[in-house]
């Protein structure tokens, strides 16, 4: 935890699980615990389980300037999220490529939240804030519990009245336990689940309270990383780890496209104005690669960074696998060439141990219309 300059409330609570509390943007997050990475993502998948993801950024931006702010630095027509909704979004650079992605929060008329991992989200937002009426404040007490899978809302419904009509990426300001929270459902596992933001000193009593009342429906704690099992059947990306600031090009520097990422989507129809939109629309038509599903023959995962060869020559790269339990299958997310990333091309990947045979599948592997994640009642 050298490394880490922010603190979660939780740090002893991950350490008695076994953590070392490797860093994550800044923050000694729990990696790794000392039981079955399995054991946890069938509780997520099946029941429910209680992540530690403070290490996501919360930045908060208020002022009569807010709204125009947000919509010069992302990628989401911000009229159209209104008080108690979110969405989703991208921030690029002028040249149109890739920088983060972030959760936008309208709290009130003139006050949101923007939520970002460990790409440079807050950096985009302030210096969009330049000459402009708007305040932004970097949140570094208010962490988030991120309870996720099938029994979570029946877990919620306890203690939270009307959290079981809270549609998909909408939030409420209420109580838990007494304490004041806000509740959002979103989350990072392809599973209907909820996040719960609620101040520092606060998070220990609800970790405890619910992993305590929860037990008996299944609930249990679980590590960062087993959200790289989750993430890989709900083809949730995640920076860098996915992108060529890790997997580089030979002659070109870090950066991709949202149609290279199939995010694409986040763009609002219509929308121009934000940064590098007249790139991102120019670029449309012009990938160097595709973010696609590899699925592997056996139960051997393929390492990450494994290459993906046809015809016995290197044409891609795997950046996250896992063998899944639940499914007893193999697969991942991989960097394919266009042409390649075309459901059912053989293909072969390069593990340590030797070559494995697989095809190319669209993404998500699992819940392709997000029946699960969307549920209503």
């Amino acid at each position: 935890m050298t490394r880490s300059w922010r603190f979660s409330s939780l740090i002893d609570r991950h350490r008695a699980l076994g953590s070392k509390l490797e860093d994550w943007s800044g923050m000694g997050t729990a990696w790794s615990y000392s039981g079955d990475a399995d054991d946890e993502y069938v509780a997520i998948r099946t029941r429910a389980g209680l992540m530690d993801v403070s290490g996501l950024k919360k930045v908060h931006i208020t002022g009569p300037h807010a709204a125009h702010l947000i919509d010069l630095a992302t990628t989401r027509d911000v009229e159209k999220i209104y008080p108690g909704k979110s969405a989703y979004a991208c921030m690029l650079n002028e040249a149109g490529k890739f920088t983060d992605d972030c959760i936008i929060y309208r709290i009130s008329p003139n006050s949101w939240m923007v939520v970002h991992g460990s790409g440079t989200g807050h950096e985009e937002l302030q210096r969009a804030a330049t000459g402009r009426d708007v305040s932004i404040r970097f949140d570094d007490n208010l962490h988030d519990l991120s309870l996720q899978g099938p029994l979570a809302v029946d877990y919620l419904e306890r203690h939270v009245p009307g959290i079981r009509a809270l549609p998909y990426f909408h939030h409420m300001q209420t109580q838990l336990f007494g304490l004041p929270v806000m509740i959002s459902r979103t989350g990072y596992t392809g599973e209907r689940g909820y996040e719960i933001f609620c101040r520092g000193q606060d998070a220990v009593a609800i970790w405890d309270r619910i992993l305590d009342e929860g037990r008996e429906i299944g609930i249990i704690p679980c590590r960062f990383t087993t959200l790289d099992m989750l993430r890989v059947e709900s083809y949730l990306l995640f920076y860098p780890y996915d992108n060529s600031q890790k997997y580089p090009f030979d002659n070109e520097g870090p950066g991709d496209t949202l149609w290279e990422l199939g995010l694409d989507f986040t763009v609002s129809p219509g929308k121009t104005g934000f940064r590098g939109a007249e790139e991102h629309y120019r670029l449309k038509g012009k990938e160097r690669f595709k973010i696609f599903g590899v699925l592997l023959e056996g139960k051997e995962a393929a390492d990450e960074g494994a290459p993906v060869l046809a015809d016995g020559k290197q044409v891609g790269v795997v950046t996250c696998a896992m063998y899944s339990p639940l499914a007893g299958k193999s697969m991942g997310i991989a960097r394919l060439p266009v042409d390649k990333a075309v459901a059912g091309t053989p293909l072969e990947i390069q593990n340590r141990g030797g070559l494995i045979n697989a095809t190319a599948q669209p993404l998500p592997f699992d819940d392709p219309k997000k029946t699960k994640r969307m549920a209503k009642g």
